[in-house]
C-alpha cells in the first residue's frame, strides 16, 4: 500500500539558503492495509517530517513515496484515502466555526450530491464508530470540547472518506491516561477493518501497545526495524537499548546507557545499510556518522 524508498529531506538553511540540513536521511518501509508501524523516535529525529511528506505536505528531496504503487500527489484523490492527525488536536479546528464543520467541507469537496438527511446519517454513524454521542459534540466549539473529543472527531471525519492509511502523528501526547488508551483502541479496532496506520510517537510504551511492526528513528535515519515484540524484547541496536533503558520504572534505579559509540557492525565496515541480523529484524551501524 503505501512504500517509501531510500527517501531524504534537506531543508535549505541561512539568510540566503547557501546551506542545507539533513533531517531525513535514505529511510525505506512499507505499511500493509491492516497494519499498524510504529516510527519511533526522540524530538527532533525526522518522525514528523516523514509523515508530512507522505502527506504530501513536505517535497520529498531525493528517493520516492509511493501509494499503491502510484507516486504520492497532495491533490483530492489522494487524500480521499490518505488523511492525517496531529498532536494538537485544538489547531486543526478554527476557533471560531463549530468544530462539525469540518464535515460539511467535506461534503462540499468529495459528495456535493449527497443529500442532507443521508450527510446527517453518514456523520452520526461515523461519530458512533468512534464512541461519540451525537448529541453531545455536534454544534459545539472546539474550546467546549476536550482534547480527546476533537482527536476522535478527527477519526470520524477520516471515516467519512475512503481511507487506507492514517498518519497518526503523537495524537495521545496531549491526552489523559486513561483517554490515551481509549484512542489506541480505536485505533485497533479501525485496523480490523482494514485500516493501516502509521503511528508516530517517541513513547515505547504507546508503540509497543498498538504497532506489529516497529521502526526507530535516529538523526533521520532508521537504526533498528523488525516486529514489536523483536525490537523491544531483543534490541540490537545500541541507541535503542538506551531508549529502554531510559523508560523510569517504578521503586528502580536507572540503569546506565550503553554507549552508542560501540558497535559489531562498524567494526565490521558496514555502512549506513540496515542488515538483516535474523529474519524479519534489521539493524544499522550505531556510528552512521563515520560510515564509509
Amino acid at each position: 500500500m503505501l512504500r517509501l524508498d531510500d527517501v531524504t529531506k534537506e531543508f535549505r538553511i541561512g539568510a540566503f539558503g547557501g546551506k542545507s540540513v539533513t533531517a531525513v536521511r535514505e529511510v525505506s518501509f512499507e505499511v500493509a492495509p491492516g497494519e499498524v508501524v510504529s516510527l519511533i523516535g526522540e524530538s527532533g529525529s525526522g518522525k514528523s517530517t516523514i509523515g508530512r511528506m507522505i502527506l504530501g505536505l513536505n517535497p520529498v528531496t531525493r528517493g520516492s513515496i509511493t501509494f499503491d504503487g502510484r507516486p504520492v500527489r497532495a491533490d483530492k484523490e489522494y487524500y480521499r484515502h490518505i488523511q492525517g492527525i496531529f498532536q494538537d488536536p485544538f489547531s486543526s479546528f478554527n476557533p471560531v466555526f463549530k468544530a462539525d464543520r469540518v464535515y460539511n467541507m467535506i461534503k462540499e469537496t468529495y459528495y456535493p450530491a449527497v443529500s442532507e438527511p443521508e450527510w446527517e446519517e453518514r456523520v452520526e454513524a461515523a461519530l458512533r464508530d468512534v464512541r461519540l454521542n451525537p448529541g453531545q459534540v455536534l454544534g459545539k466549539y472546539p474550546h467546549q470540547l476536550s482534547g480527546g473529543q476533537l482527536q476522535r472527531l478527527l477519526i470520524a471525519r477520516a471515516l467519512l472518506l475512503d481511507i487506507k492509511l492514517l498518519v497518526a502523528d503523537e495524537i495521545t501526547s496531549m491526552l489523559d491516561a486513561s483517554t490515551r488508551i481509549d484512542v489506541l483502541n480505536l485505533l485497533a479496532e479501525l485496523r480490523t477493518r482494514g485500516l493501516g496506520v502509521l503511528y508516530i510517537t517517541h513513547d515505547l510504551s504507546l508503540g509497543t501497545y498498538l504497532a506489529e511492526r516497529t521502526m526507530v528513528l535516529r538523526r533521520g535515519s532508521i537504526v533498528e526495524m523488525g516486529l514489536t515484540g523483536s525490537v523491544f524484547g531483543d534490541p540490537l541496536h545500541p541507541y535503542t537499548r538506551e531508549l529502554l533503558s531510559a523508560v523510569p520504572r517504578l521503586n528502580q534505579a536507572w540503569d546506565d546507557a550503553t554507549p552508542v559509540d560501540s558497535c559489531v557492525y562498524h567494526e565490521r565496515g558496514a555502512t549506513g545499510a540496515l542488515i538483516e541480523a535474523e529474519p524479519g529484524h534489521f539493524v544499522a551501524c550505531a556510528r552512521l556518522d563515520t560510515c564509509p
